[in-house]
């Protein structure tokens, strides 16, 4: 086998979910190779380093062998070596606290709990004046 297209690959070896990702992922400059955005149909080298950008992560895969159509994930590595850094996959454990605001008991609008027991509390003061 020559090669086979980079798509096909990285959709093969459970980079992206569906061969069309992948695809939309090189026409839009996610992937490249030595630094070099690529298309759908390059056809791949072995020992090749691949980055893909998904998300806020850039995965690195080093080609070890070439296949065609997509595998299990307990042989994916026979056929791609995985590089990524764990400084990038730590970027995808970022902390959920700066993502959540959280108010205060007390501070902003009170809860639909809170505005019946003040609407209690009014109609309870309006009627022992009238």
């Amino acid at each position: 086998m020559d090669g086979v297209r980079i798509d096909k690959y990285l959709w093969a070896i459970r980079a992206f979910k569906t061969r069309t990702e992948a695809t939309d992922a090189c026409n839009g400059g996610k992937v490249k190779i030595a630094g070099t955005n690529c298309k759908p149909s390059r056809p791949l080298r072995i020992g090749e380093v691949i980055e893909v950008r998904k998300g806020m992560a850039v995965y690195t895969y080093k080609v070890l062998a070439f296949l065609e159509k997509r595998v299990g994930a307990a042989a994916v590595p026979d056929y791609a070596e995985n590089l990524t850094p764990q400084s990038e996959l730590d970027k995808l454990r970022s902390p959920v606290e700066t993502f959540f605001v959280r108010r205060d008991r007390g501070a902003g609008r009170p809860t639909k709990k809170e505005r019946r027991t003040i609407d209690a509390l009014w109609d309870s003061l309006d009627s022992d004046e009238g």
